[in-house]
């Protein structure tokens, strides 16, 4: 029995040797690196994305980059709104650098409101739990650790490679490290096609993996303000021109309006796979539905069944808004001399903002409300052409690390920083391959998190994508 043991011992010690020996390449060192980054708090209010920049700029160095491939960049009045470009030279200077993207900045978070600090990394039940572990802190250290692991390697790609990690992307308003790129370092980060966040895996309610996204543009994030004045009064005296009740009217017009739908080759492919994969999970109708608006787009009964059924097929068929914030009045013993409301409105390429203005206008049909279009975040732009070169090495990788999954192109209704790079010629798709279940990861939320074993196996499916797209002639 004794000698049994032992047995069982060796073999136990030599599976344990085979799985650390089965960890990728500096994984440790990697996350070491994603570590540093979340540590590093980059909110707007508190953090500052100059140093996140200049941590992510000292890891690059120690790997062999000199000075002048780095790139440190801030405008002089956002000193801690900074970020970094990075130059892996290629082979062929005639042929047009890769450029991989992504930003820095994350959302607001409260200590009081989570269950762990969220800027420490905690790693808990098989997650990695903190604020940016997905959005977008995760492509970014992976962007990084894969210049790391190619100057290691001292690979010799083809085309130039290039790295842009900017700020501003979370906050409308923001100084956007992106957009000032474009503007005064267009040259620097210039690129055939830049890959960055805005699509993931979904896994279903099993856990298991139902498809990976490829975005291919997005919608135009616009705020609309509803506003209604009046002389107001004393509350004792109400009148029916009550600024509430003008302002309550608006929004139920709105509320039951519906744009119509449009249709880009990404919603076209998206919905093409879903109507496979609804098939294959047994919802016929939905599948029929999608096969026949996609035979006839004017086909609005199959439009309304899929819009009904989830709100993400809603929102990846048509512009829509949304009423988002109210205030109004100014005392509890007064009529309202005012009254506001925010439509947040997620525009479909090729519309305009002030045509959506003009419509939200006529629906309300009430000259005492006005509709004022706020702040544009950026610029409008076509969804990039979703070209075999870009598309076929996804699905490679994609049939090599889960077999069977297939790869569906999206029209994102969200927006990143892809809209600036679009607008100035730079073709930007979508590709994050980490996979989320419907909470997303609690992305922009509490206790955002992301699981251990994706994280891991994004690393090196994107450090395998790199290698491809940077020897692509």
């Amino acid at each position: 029995m004794k000698k049994a043991s032992t047995f069982a011992l060796a073999a136990l010690l030599t599976l344990a040797c085979t799985m650390a020996s089965a960890a990728s390449p500096g994984e440790s060192e990697y996350r070491a690196l994603y570590k540093e980054l979340i540590e590093t708090n980059t909110t707007l209010s508190a953090g500052s994305c100059t140093l996140a920049a200049e941590r992510m700029a000292t890891h690059l160095k120690a790997a062999g980059f000199n000075d002048a491939e780095i790139h440190l960049f801030t405008a002089p009045d956002h000193p801690k709104e900074g970020g970094l470009v990075a130059i892996y030279p290629g082979r062929d200077p005639k042929l047009k650098a890769v450029l991989l993207l992504a930003h820095i900045d994350v959302v607001e978070a409260k200590r009081e409101d989570w269950t762990r600090d969220p800027f420490t990394l905690v790693e808990e039940n098989g997650n990695f739990y903190a604020r940016g572990a997905v959005d977008d802190k995760a492509e970014a250290s992976i962007w990084v650790d894969t210049l790391v692991r190619l100057r290691s390697a001292k690979f010799k790609p083809l085309r130039t490679l290039k790295l842009a990690l900017t700020c501003g992307e979370e906050t409308a308003g923001a100084f956007n490290g992106a957009e000032w790129l474009t503007q005064h370092q267009r040259e620097l980060i210039d690129a055939a096609f830049a890959i960055n966040e805005g699509a993931s895996g979904e896994l279903d309610e099993q856990g298991n993996r139902s498809f990976l996204e490829v975005q291919d543009g997005e919608k135009l994030a616009q705020n609309y303000r509803l506003e209604v004045t009046n002389p107001g009064g004393h509350s004792s005296r109400p009148v029916k021109d009550n600024a509430i009740y003008h302002l309550a009217g608006a929004l139920k017009k709105i509320e039951a309006y519906e744009f119509p739908a449009m249709f880009t080759d990404g919603n076209r492919a998206y919905f093409a796979a879903m109507a496979k994969i609804e098939a294959k999970k047994g919802d016929t109708e939905a599948a029929a539905a999608m096969e026949a608006f996609l035979r006839d787009p004017h086909d609005a009964p199959a439009i309304a069944r899929v819009s009904a059924l989830q709100p993400t097929w809603n929102a990846t068929l048509r512009t829509t808004c949304v009423a988002t914030m109210l205030d109004a009045g100014h005392a509890t013993n007064a009529l309202p001399q005012r009254a506001r409301a925010n439509i947040n409105c997620r525009i479909f390429p090729g519309v305009s903002a002030e045509s959506v203005r003009d419509k939200l206008q006529e629906l309300v049909a009430d000259p005492q409300v006005k509709v004022t279009t706020l702040e544009t975040r950026g610029p409008s732009s076509p969804p990039p052409p979703l070209s075999p070169q870009i598309l076929g090495p996804v699905e490679k990788l994609t049939a090599k690390y889960w077999p069977g999954v297939p790869v569906v192109p999206i029209l994102q209704p969200g927006a990143t920083d892809g809209e600036f790079l679009n607008a100035a010629g730079i073709p930007t798709y979508g590709i994050d391959p980490i996979f989320l279940g419907r909470d997303l990861g609690h992305i922009h939320g509490l206790n955002e998190y992301i699981s251990v074993r994706s994280l891991m196996e994004a690393r090196d499916f994107l450090y395998e994508l790199v290698q491809i797209y940077a020897n692509q002639k």
